[in-house]
């Protein structure tokens, strides 16, 4: 099992306005992949979903660089505009698409979705995912059962549109945080067991493999 090295506190300087943020660097000692890991709205990088996923994708090697949004390091209460967000989880995610179906992201293999918020909750839409058309990048969505911000025959038929390019990861009976209800018996460390699994499958397998391919092209 790949152990973590300390996280490493950065800073950097997020957009054109020259909004400075924290991040944490966490790389286990056979990394073979980094994920840029954007928190949701409601909460920063330090929140245990963000350290819980951290702990799991580490002992899959997957090393991970997580980051405050402009308005969460100045301790406000709304998102910033798109404009001004920087590419996760929920919002992450969803900024982070947003970002590359406008320009190339230098770097970026494909992208993950912890929770795509593709409506508000009880108002079914496919609207947030008109831009998803524009991504040219392996996309993986890992959804629950349960999410109220994304119905999954909604979600179904986004990936379907998207066709090779998107695949989707159901975790049974998972809400939009990936709590699974008490009944099923499981942990909350074995959910994210899954998910961090999911990725570095995943990572292996279709983004090593789209990149293999673009490179004998």
């Amino acid at each position: 099992m790949s152990r973590p090295e300390r996280a490493r506190l950065l800073r950097f300087v997020a957009n054109v306005r020259g909004d400075e943020v924290s991040a944490l660097l966490e790389r286990p000692e056979d990394a073979r992949w980094l994920l840029v890991f954007g928190h949701g709205a409601g909460a920063g990088m330090r929140h245990e979903f963000m350290e819980g996923m951290t702990r799991a994708l580490s002992a899959h090697g997957v090393a991970t660089l997580r980051y405050q949004f402009p308005y969460m390091e100045a301790a406000r209460r709304a998102p910033d505009t798109a404009k001004r967000l920087v590419g996760g989880k929920s919002m992450g995610g969803r900024m982070a698409s947003t970002a590359a179906s406008q320009a190339k992201l230098p770097g970026v293999q494909g992208l993950v979705f912890f929770g795509f918020p593709l409506h508000a909750a009880g108002r079914p839409s496919l609207d947030r995912a008109t831009h998803l058309r524009d991504v040219r990048l392996p996309l993986l969505f890992l959804q629950g059962t349960r999410d109220r911000l994304a119905e999954l025959e909604l979600v179904r038929a986004v990936c379907d549109g998207l066709g090779s390019n998107a695949t989707l990861h159901v975790v049974q009976d998972g809400d939009h945080s990936f709590n699974v209800l008490k009944r099923t018996g499981r942990s909350e460390q074995e959910v994210r067991e899954e998910l961090a699994a999911t990725v570095a499958r995943w990572a292996e397998h279709t983004v090593r493999g789209n990149t293999r391919e673009g490179a004998d092209k």
